[in-house]
């Protein structure tokens, strides 16, 4: 395991209580308000108990703490390689984060041990000069709420110069690019960023400026086998979505996506064989009917 239990649900819930108690005006019920929320289930009937009883040294019979700080959570030195080499990938590194304190941990793993197999092969230039600057040019828009005036290439090759509102950067991993949602005179934009030739800062929006984004809806049955919830929480971990379980071994899962990842959403989900069945819309459905009618065709 990367992360040590000693941080897991019962640190966190007694951390909690102390912070309360270093603050002053701890009780009883905030005690049984924290477990409840902070820890598993059946942690209310032992946790209060024995974090009060004295024998642990964090609570007085007062409910005062000798405690001065807030408890910490310090890493551990496989969570500092593992963060570390996730601050190594490209990727991350658009976003400028910070690595205070990790430069003296060697990376968990490099990125060219991972092959992959089920994405595009022509993703984003990451390491090029002009991507990073109009990706950062972006990214500083949206997080100072500021019109960008971008000209990039659009499918068919015209060039287009707009003055847009960002709303949004996402990323598709199975294409392996991001892309820039923005809004210009009421429309929304889906721009690649890799064909984005220049991108500049322009004048601040107010920020009572917002556009409601439409959103398809996909239903689907889920039969959890083979760690099938799990992988499907993976897979669409980027998407809204919703998780209801209907019987022992069955979700209903409803994802919200955008038209345009129609077809790498359809391709995820034949991926997942049997196990998975889309029930609504009908318009998607027949476009998996389509598909295995073409690959049913292709085995003739």
């Amino acid at each position: 395991m990367i992360f040590s239990e000693i941080y897991g649900e019962y640190f966190n819930a007694v951390a909690k209580i102390l912070d309360t108690a270093v603050r002053g005006g701890l009780n009883e019920n905030d005690i049984i308000s924290i477990v409840g929320k902070s820890a598993f289930g059946e942690s209310i009937l032992s946790l209060p108990q024995k974090i009060k009883n004295e024998k642990w040294g964090l609570l007085t019979s007062d409910l005062k703490t000798p405690i001065k700080n807030k408890p910490q959570m310090p890493l551990s030195d496989m969570e500092k390689r593992w963060l570390r080499a996730v601050l190594n990938d490209s990727r991350v590194k658009l976003f400028d984060a910070d690595i205070k304190g990790l430069e003296n941990a060697e990376p968990l793993y490099s990125q060219d041990m991972f092959v992959y197999f089920d994405r595009y092969n022509d993703g984003d230039p990451y390491n090029d000069e002009r991507y990073i600057r109009n990706f950062k040019t972006v990214l500083k828009a949206l997080r100072e709420k500021r019109k960008a005036v971008v000209k990039f290439r659009g499918r068919t090759g015209k060039v287009h110069n707009k003055s847009v509102i960002p709303y949004n950067i996402e990323y598709s991993p199975q294409d392996d690019k991001f892309r820039l949602q923005a809004y210009a005179r009421h429309t929304l934009w889906t721009i690649n960023i890799a064909r984005i030739e220049d991108c500049r800062l322009d004048e601040k929006f107010e920020k009572t400026v917002s556009y409601k984004v439409k959103k398809e809806k996909l239903v689907i049955e889920l039969i959890d086998e083979r760690n099938a919830l799990e992988r499907a929480m993976l897979h669409f971990s980027h998407l809204e979505k919703k998780t209801e379980k209907v019987s022992n071994d069955r979700y209903k899962i409803t994802l919200y996506y955008d038209k345009d990842d129609e077809t790498e959403l359809l391709i995820r989900v034949l991926a997942f064989g049997p196990v998975m069945k889309v029930t609504e819309p009908e318009s998607f459905i027949e476009q998996i009917k389509q598909r295995l009618r073409m690959q049913n065709n292709l085995k003739k």
